[in-house]
């Protein structure tokens, strides 16, 4: 079966956030997914919208058909790097502050 994904590792938003996102879009049509990214009031849509533009993009380089035959197949965030700082506190004392990043992935591929 033939497929185009599109990788975007390293950002900055928790992987929490951004799997909220994911799953909205998970398994609909790409054009649709566009769409409703498009209105989602989520710092994570914005994203998630260029990734998934980016494998429609693929997708045409790969001659999978039109944007409007295309539908998500895979779609997943994984953890990235952690951002570890310190914020200074009273009496000489410091709290961790954790600072994640994510791996959003997303494969389209022809609906079946």
């Amino acid at each position: 079966m033939s497929e185009a994904r599109a990788l975007l590792r390293h950002v900055r938003i928790t992987p929490r956030k951004a799997r909220e996102v994911v799953d909205m879009v998970r398994g609909r049509q790409a054009q649709e997914a566009l769409n409703l990214l498009r209105y989602t009031p989520r710092s994570a849509a914005r994203v998630v919208e260029q990734v998934l533009q980016s494998a429609v993009a693929n997708a045409g380089q790969k001659e999978l058909g039109e944007p409007d035959s295309l539908r998500i197949i895979r779609a997943y965030v994984d953890g990235g790097p952690v951002l570890k700082r310190f914020r200074a506190r009273s009496m000489g004392r410091a709290n961790p502050i954790v600072k994640r990043t994510s791996h959003i992935t997303l494969v389209v591929g022809p609906v079946s």
